[in-house]
């Protein structure tokens, strides 16, 4: 199982319509998908029309009550994707995972066993560098960073860099900044087509060449419980997201 986890420190960049997106994408292209919702928010568990009042397990059992991915992974209704769901009761992990014992590593811990599985596991991180995104990082194989075409973009991403370097020295040497994905692009205005080509100059090597514009279809998919090739496959974020998908798999090795 090669286990991707989509990373920035900020909010609103598009993580979790990313994650939820390509995970389904991934699964129709016939690949298992354990999509791993590590944000208290909830929003990837949300997005997939899944009740949280209704979970018995969550990642917080996962991360703190040494429940395996077995008890706590819930059907999504879509054929070969399962979902680790998350409710805000996760916060409380921040702290609760302080005094734990290899809490850098629990994550980790628990996907191994599972690892047979799943062709793939993806994670959204939080927005925040806490102990829920270090376990995320220690536990991936790759990292994709979303960034939103805004004033600002590269903000914090240097931060963010500065920790996958961290967890790579001292938690995971083998994890891998597979690349950088521009959102929330807006064709009508120069700011969008700057912003893209700063990170460009910054990350040359590591853009993905799918950029995923900003869409009124993908922001109304998460109320219907849906992802965007669910409710409009024909949309220009619809487009987007199989580009990128067919772009990641291909990254991977695995087309």
């Amino acid at each position: 199982m090669r286990v991707i986890a989509f990373a920035n420190q900020k909010g609103g960049v598009g993580k979790t319509t990313t994650a939820v997106n390509t995970s389904v994408l991934l699964a129709a292209h016939g690949l298992r998908v354990l999509l791993i919702d590590l944000d208290p928010q909830g929003n990837t568990t949300s997005s997939l029309g899944i009740d949280k009042s209704e979970l018995t397990h969550t990642m917080y059992d996962l991360l703190i009550d040494d429940a395996s991915v077995e008890d706590v992974a819930i059907a999504t209704g879509r054929v070969q994707v399962d979902l680790l769901p998350a409710t805000p009761m996760l916060a409380a992990a921040e702290v609760d995972l302080v005094s734990v014992v290899h809490r850098e590593r629990r994550l980790k811990r628990s996907l191994t066993p599972f690892a047979s599985k799943y062709d793939l596991a993806i994670i959204d991180c939080p927005p925040s560098l806490g102990l829920l995104t270090v376990n995320g990082l220690t536990a991936a194989d790759h990292v994709v960073i979303p960034i939103q075409c805004e004033f600002l973009a590269l903000e914090g991403v240097s931060q963010l860099i500065a920790t996958v370097d961290l967890v790579k020295r001292q938690l995971n040497p083998e994890l891998d900044v597979l690349g950088v994905l521009m959102t929330m692009f807006d064709a009508r205005t120069n700011l969008s087509s700057s912003v893209v080509e700063e990170v460009r100059r910054f990350f040359p090597d590591r853009i993905f060449t799918t950029i995923v514009p900003r869409s009124v279809r993908l922001a109304e998919a998460p109320s219907y419980g849906q992802s965007i090739d669910e409710y409009d496959p024909g949309s220009r974020g619809g487009h987007a997201y199989r580009a990128f998908t067919k772009e990641l798999i291909e990254r991977l090795g695995l087309g």
